[in-house]
């Protein structure tokens, strides 16, 4: 464990210099866009989302405009970005559900959040952490599943599709004042240098920290 930790320490080091300002790649304005825009992202890259959410936003500006939506019209304009029934149901249900119980606004608590259709931690963690700055947990995904993995920084997690493990391992390992930059910054990395195939092991900051390092790919 101490050895896990000691390498998390190093590792999170390096990650501050590497990116420094890691945060979240989808665009928005305010916690509501970011909402919307994250639970887009489900099962659909950032840069997609992104071509969305300009014209969704102008016509959807906040949870009042988005209530009042029509699925058939949301369910044509969100279509690209995958599984497009379900998320213009819950778009809706929770736009409404905002305006009913929170005056319209994006609560900011985890037990809130959670109340909301299609939202769950992954989203509440974005929400939380990337425009209220609390670290309430972290942002799992695919990119930090794999590199947590890579890095040998998990310890419970079945593999790196288990998201509750990874966060409870993460969480286990790493100050909670870093746990929503480091989500960040593994999410660039991951994208970026530690990709799914083929990573850039040679190019990689990481290396000497990694155990996987020249290994997989």
């Amino acid at each position: 464990m101490e050895q896990r930790r000691e390498r998390a320490a190093r590792i999170l080091e390096t990650l501050r210099k590497l990116y420094p300002e890691a945060t979240t790649a989808l665009h928005h304005r305010s916690a509501f866009e970011l909402l919307v825009a994250t639970i887009l992202s489900a099962q659909c890259t950032d840069e997609r989302v992104n071509k969305v959410t300009p014209e969704l936003f102008r016509r959807y500006p906040d949870a009042a405009a988005l209530a009042k939506g029509k699925q058939p019209a949301l369910e044509e304009q969100i279509r690209s970005t995958g599984f497009f029934r379900n998320k213009a149901r819950n778009l809706i249900a929770m736009s409404q559900m905002l305006c009913r119980k929170f005056g319209g606004q994006v609560p900011q608590t985890m037990a809130e959040l959670l109340t909301l259709p299609g939202v769950a931690r992954k989203t509440a963690n974005c929400v939380l952490g990337t425009w209220y700055g609390r670290n309430e947990g972290m942002v799992v995904d695919t990119h930090v599943g794999r590199v947590a993995l890579r890095l040998g920084l998990l310890k419970t997690a079945r593999d790196d599709k288990d998201a509750v493990r990874i966060e409870q391992d993460l969480m286990e390992l790493l100050p909670r004042e870093a746990w929503t930059f480091v989500s960040h910054a593994l999410i660039w990395h991951g994208r970026k240098t530690c990709t799914a195939r083929k990573p850039k092991c040679s190019e990689c900051a990481l290396a000497p920290l990694c155990p996987s390092a020249g290994r997989v790919g």
